[in-house]
């Protein structure tokens, strides 16, 4: 069996590969529909928050922010449904599995460069503040969006395009278990995808050393109190943490490998632990960043849930 490449979607997807027992599969399962349900909540509250104050909407760092949020919710949809269905019916059709794998891995490889873009912005904003409006413009962040969907769905739509042209039409009318090695067979698209994997690394990797080694160190230095400098380091370090989770789904395949090998009795639970890990966690983590510590959008968020707590009582009292 071949693993699974970076971008490939979430590995519990071949857990049916080594069959679970009931109980197993159940609490596996429960907990991933539970975590999906919670994180689903948690970002549909900081898009609502987004859309209903306007001065979020002329911020390039809100902006980057929701387009994440929406891409991980998408992407989050995506995997737990392939998750549930490789335990429900095992084989789905090819066609709708084609889709399914190429938005999963479109979303998650589009996460850690919107973090890129995100660490570029606050470069800016702390290193170069008097070019700031110059820079960053509303018009320039959504070019950037589209830019970073460019770069995420050119590599793997030529997937797509090969595996038309090399598989007989039937094929996309039968029913496999939905790997990304099933779908698309011919091995030159996995010597391609390592190499696209590579040079994402890397380019990502080295904006994110470049720009928060610069923030870090300006936001130290312009600090006229410890406490400030504090606060700064720790924000920076949180992103740091998050970048570095979503920048596991390059590497967790390997280090799978390399587990397999160490703990060849865990397949299972090393794999669902990595799903965890890696597509889970780093999630988490952007509720925190900017509806916890944000004091600006921490202050609308509240807004909008008193608001909507009071509009739901008026309706309950009404009726």
């Amino acid at each position: 069996m071949k693993h699974g490449d970076a971008a490939s979607p979430p590995c519990p997807l071949q857990l049916l590969l080594f069959r679970d027992t009931f109980a197993s599969a159940f609490v596996k399962n429960l907990l991933v529909v539970l975590v999906w349900l919670f994180l689903t909540y948690i970002n549909l509250t900081l898009v609502a928050t987004f859309f209903r104050h306007q001065t979020f909407y002329e911020d390039p760092r809100y902006i980057l922010f929701t387009h994440m949020v929406i891409n991980d919710g998408i992407q989050l949809t995506v995997t737990v449904s392939l998750f549930i269905l490789s335990y429900a019916v095992y084989k789905i059709n090819v066609s709708l599995c084609c889709v399914f794998i190429l938005v999963a891995v479109f979303t998650t490889r589009n996460t850690p460069i919107n973090l890129a873009s995100m660490a570029i912005e606050r470069y800016v904003a702390v290193c170069e503040p008097l070019r700031y409006a110059e820079v960053c413009t509303v018009r320039r962040t959504y070019l950037a969006i589209g830019l970073m969907w460019f770069l995420c769905a050119a590599p793997d739509v030529t997937d797509l395009f090969v595996t038309l042209a090399t598989e007989p039409l039937s094929f996309f009318h039968d029913s496999v278990f939905c790997l990304r090695p099933n779908v698309f067979k011919d091995p030159i698209l996995a010597s391609k995808r390592q190499a696209f994997d590579i040079i994402y690394f890397c380019c990502v990797f080295l904006t994110l050393l470049f720009t928060y080694l610069k923030v870090l160190c300006a936001a130290r230095a312009v600090s006229a109190h410890r406490a400030s400098a504090q606060k700064a380091t720790n924000t920076i370090l949180l992103h740091g943490a998050q970048l570095a989770m979503c920048l596991l789904s390059y590497v967790s395949p390997s280090v799978e490998v390399l587990l397999h090998a160490i703990f060849p009795g865990r397949v299972l639970e090393i794999r669902y632990a990595n799903y965890l890990i890696v597509y889970i966690l780093p999630r988490f983590l952007s509720p925190i960043i900017y509806g916890v510590r944000d004091v600006k959008f921490r202050r609308s968020l509240r807004m909008y849930l008193v608001c909507y707590r009071q509009n739901i009582f008026l309706k309950y009292v009404n009726h």
